[in-house]
C-alpha cells in the first residue's frame, strides 16, 4: 500500500524505473504492469487501479515522462500543473483580479488563493530545465506582490534557459515595483499588457475601471525605464474596433520602444459569452481596420502580429503576420478546415469557437505564402 492515498494533497512529477528521485516522484503503469517498488511516491494505474493506487481517467492518458501532478489523496483526484513536451505551459498565480475587462475569459473571483503561489514555487523545481517557456498569468499575478517577484527569482534559479511570459494589466507596475523586478535580472523575461484604445474612457469601459488607461500606460512606461520588455495586447472586438488604427497611431508616436504588438481575436468563455451582443463582430467585416493597423505598426517598425485569426477570414495581406497562438490544449479545426491547403500553417479555432465564428470560413486552395503587397491591401 502507498500511503500518499491517504495523505495530503502533493505534488509529484511522474518518473520512470531507476530514478533516483523517486520519492518526489509518481510511476505510471498500464492496465496489466507489474508496480514498482514502494520507494516512488505513488502509483498511477491506466484502467482499474489496484489497491493503494489511484486510477488515471481516460482525459489523461496523454501523461508520460516529467509531466507534473497535483494529487488529492482522499478523493484520488488528479490536476496537472505541468506538460513536459508542451510549449504552452502556464503558472496560474491568482484567480483575483483589480480589472474586469468585458471578454475576460478567466473572470475573477474574490478568493483567498495564496495556495497558488505555494504550489508554484514547489513545482518550479521539478520541471524539465529544458523548458521552452513558462507563462505566468491569472486573473492579476502583480497582486501576489512580494510572492511575485519570489516566483520570478525561482525561475531564474531553476529554469535559467526558460523564457518568461508575464500576462498582466500593467496597472501596478510604479517605479519601485519595476526596479525590484529587474534587479532579480532574469534574463528572458516580457511583460504582456492590454491596451485597448487610444482613448482612456474606452479602454476604461473594456476594462471596467477608472483610471486604468492612465495606470497602465504609466506601468508600461515604468518597466521600459527599468530596462524590461513589453508585448502590447488588444483584443479586437466591437468596442476596440472602431479605434484600431488610431490605437496603432497613439502606440507608435508615444510606445515606439515596445518589443512588438499582438492584435488579437475574442475567445469566447467566460464573461465574452455574457457580454456576446456588446463584443462581437465578425472579423470578415474588420479588414480594414486591421490592414491600417498593421500598416501604420510596420512602417513606425514595430514588429506586429496576429493571434487568434484563421487565414481564411485575413486578407492575404496580412498572412505573414498572423501566427499560431492558441494553446495545444484548447485549439481545435472545423470540418471545413479538412481539405483546406493552408490548415498546417493556420493556427486554428478556440475550442469555444462554437458559440460564434466568422462567416467566412472555408478551405483554401492555394497554400499560406501566395499574398499581395499590404501596401496594395484594403486600408492602405
Amino acid at each position: 500500500m502507498f500511503e500518499a492515498i491517504d495523505a495530503e494533497p502533493f505534488i509529484a512529477r511522474i518518473g520512470e524505473r531507476g530514478s533516483t528521485h523517486c520519492a518526489k516522484e509518481a510511476f505510471v503503469v498500464r492496465e496489466d504492469e507489474v508496480a514498482p517498488p514502494k520507494e516512488f511516491k505513488c502509483v498511477l494505474r491506466l484502467g482499474k487501479p489496484r489497491p493503494g493506487e489511484i486510477g488515471i481517467p481516460k482525459d489523461l492518458e496523454y501523461l508520460c515522462v516529467g509531466d507534473i501532478l497535483r494529487v488529492n489523496g482522499p478523493a484520488r483526484e488528479i490536476r496537472v500543473l505541468y506538460r513536459r513536451h508542451s510549449p504552452h505551459n502556464i503558472l496560474f498565480f491568482t484567480e483575483r483580479c483589480n480589472s474586469r475587462c468585458l471578454m475576460c475569459s478567466q473572470p475573477p473571483r474574490a478568493v483567498e488563493d495564496g495556495y497558488l503561489v505555494e504550489e508554484i514555487l514547489e513545482t518550479i523545481p521539478l520541471m524539465s530545465p529544458e523548458t521552452q517557456e513558462l507563462c505566468i498569468t491569472g486573473g492579476e499575478p502583480t497582486l501576489a506582490g512580494e510572492n511575485f517577484l519570489e516566483v520570478i527569482e525561482a525561475t531564474k534559479q531553476w529554469l535559467p534557459q526558460t523564457s518568461l511570459h508575464v500576462l498582466s494589466n500593467g496597472r501596478l507596475f510604479s517605479i519601485d515595483f519595476a526596479r525590484q523586478i529587474a534587479a532579480i535580472g532574469h534574463p528572458d523575461l516580457m511583460f504582456g499588457i492590454p491596451l485597448y484604445s487610444d482613448v482612456a474612457s474606452k479602454h476604461d469601459f473594456t476594462v471596467q475601471a477608472k483610471g486604468a488607461f492612465d495606470q497602465t500606460i504609466r506601468g508600461i512606461m515604468n518597466l521600459e525605464r527599468c530596462g524590461l520588455r513589453v508585448e502590447l495586447r488588444c483584443v479586437i472586438h466591437k468596442q476596440t474596433v472602431e479605434r484600431l488604427p488610431q490605437t496603432a497611431r497613439y502606440i507608435a508616436r508615444n510606445l515606439p520602444f515596445v518589443n512588438h504588438v499582438a492584435l488579437m481575436g475574442l475567445e469566447m468563455m467566460g464573461f465574452t459569452k455574457t457580454n456576446i451582443d456588446a463584443l462581437w463582430i465578425d472579423p470578415a467585416d474588420y479588414q480594414s481596420q486591421l490592414c491600417a493597423a498593421v500598416r501604420i505598426l510596420t512602417q513606425s517598425r514595430i514588429m506586429v502580429m496576429i493571434y487568434n485569426h484563421q487565414l481564411c477570414v485575413l486578407d492575404r495581406a496580412l498572412w505573414p503576420f498572423a501566427r499560431k497562438s492558441i494553446s495545444d490544449w484548447k485549439n481545435i479545426y472545423m470540418s471545413e478546415c479538412d481539405e483546406c491547403a493552408s490548415r498546417n500553417q493556420c493556427g486554428g479555432f478556440f475550442a469555444s469557437a462554437a458559440v460564434r465564428h466568422s462567416r467566412g470560413i472555408r478551405a483554401l486552395k492555394n497554400v499560406r505564402g501566395d499574398n499581395t503587397d499590404l501596401g496594395s491591401s484594403i486600408g492602405a
